[in-house]
């Protein structure tokens, strides 16, 4: 796949295009997420570039992470990738006398390449770690609730599927919401995020019962958790998911159903938001219109039609919202299950810990280890009233949760 892109982006007539590589990075491959999709870029860009110094180095991956941030509607999920990615070149590049003799930046080139693509394989694979650690939350009998298109929480239900009939078998049942908004999108005849599981599922003998957003409250009670996947995870424990998270994460907590999060660890990304409104990208989720509004809007859009310089937005079907913390029962990552209090520590781990560990690009699995829970201590616990697990919390939360 890499090398598809690889050979369609290095045709010597042309300069390497960081945006266009990304896209059809997406599109080649369907089962690759964002962060990881803009990392495999910013290889393939070092793979083409010439540059010969460090500063060069530093400079050209510097410009094409911001033009693609710029170019992407919502950034959010691919920030996660080319922070990490700046990261690990940065502490590489600060000791260029562990990857060779000194001054010879073909070797250190050639280290930054081999390792990145070593983390995009094992990246790659953090699905199938969070299968094997969620597959504990889905107990016989139970049912569980979910929404959008969340290939990791995908590949956590078919994993329990795929089970059934040998040593550790389970029965389950799953309410699966499809969102209407496809209705808003460029192309309206395609089917609703999320029928390829449901597809799945049923395959492998689960029972399926879809329903609209609508009728989430309505469903909730028949479900015994919530499990949901995530866009990206914030430094103080919320996520950034598709439009219709947050809610469902309010009627939860208001029933007293466990709200789980599945999501790869390389997915964390350096955002602190406050609010909905306080994400670093903009949505036009409500847009107050007249009728003036409206036939001024039709002339503005034919003529940026006209000239070619339509600006970019976000349709609506790709909206997202934020759900904070305290919705949040735990989070399923590749590494274990973390508390949303135990998030900003496994940040710092990442974003700054790696300045300690030499010069090898480390997988994020290797780093998220704070927090991990027993599954039964959890499951056992959850209807406490204070978040659920404190098997491997931190000693101060300890304390403060028993008094």
């Amino acid at each position: 796949m890499a090398s598809t892109v690889s050979d369609a982006a290095v045709a010597d007539t042309q300069p390497f295009d960081i945006v266009a590589t990304y896209n059809e990075l997406l599109r080649s491959d369907p089962d690759l997420t964002m962060p990881i999709a803009a990392i495999e870029a910013l290889v393939l860009l070092l793979t083409q570039s010439a540059s010969s110094t460090i500063s060069e180095t530093l400079d050209l991956l510097e410009k094409s992470t911001a033009h693609l941030k710029r170019s992407i509607p919502n950034p959010i999920g691919l920030s996660a990738g080319t922070d990490l990615f700046q990261r690990y070149l940065i502490t590489t590049l600060q000791r260029p006398g562990q990857l060779g003799p000194a001054g010879d930046f073909k070797a250190i080139r050639t280290h930054l390449l081999s390792n990145g693509r070593l983390f995009i394989r094992r990246a790659k694979e953090s699905r199938e770690k969070i299968a094997a650690f969620g597959r504990g939350f889905i107990r016989d009998g139970s049912t569980i609730l979910t929404n959008g298109g969340s290939r990791a929480v995908a590949a956590l239900l078919q994993k329990a599927a795929d089970e059934e009939g040998g040593p550790s078998a389970v029965r389950f049942r799953v309410i699966y919401v499809l969102s209407s908004t496809s209705q808003t999108c460029d192309h309206p005849n395609e089917e609703p995020e999320g029928m390829e599981t449901v597809r799945a599922l049923r395959a492998k003998g689960v029972p399926v019962s879809t329903i609209p957003e609508s009728a989430v409250a309505y469903s909730l009670g028949k479900a015994d958790m919530v499990i949901v996947g995530a866009e990206g995870v914030v430094e103080n424990g919320g996520i950034v998911s598709r439009m219709g998270t947050y809610q469902i994460g309010l009627l939860a907590k208001a029933i007293g159903k466990p709200f789980y999060v599945v999501a790869e660890s390389h997915k964390f990304v350096r955002l602190y938001p406050l609010g909905q409104y306080d994400l670093p990208i903009d949505q036009q989720v409500l847009e107050f219109k007249s009728e003036e509004d409206l036939a001024e809007e039709r002339k503005q859009q034919a003529s940026a039609d006209a000239n070619g310089d339509a600006p970019i937005k976000l349709p609506l079907c790709d909206s997202v919202d934020f759900t904070p913390p305290h919705l949040i029962s735990a989070l399923i990552t590749d590494s274990g299950v973390l508390t949303p209090s135990a998030v900003s520590h496994s940040h710092q781990k990442l974003h700054l810990g790696s300045e300690s560990q030499g010069s090898g690009l480390r997988s994020t699995s290797d780093v998220h280890c704070h927090g991990g829970w027993s599954i039964r201590r959890l499951l056992s616990r959850r209807k406490s009233r204070n978040y659920s697990v404190l098997e491997r919390e931190p000693n101060r939360l300890k304390k403060r949760l028993r008094n």
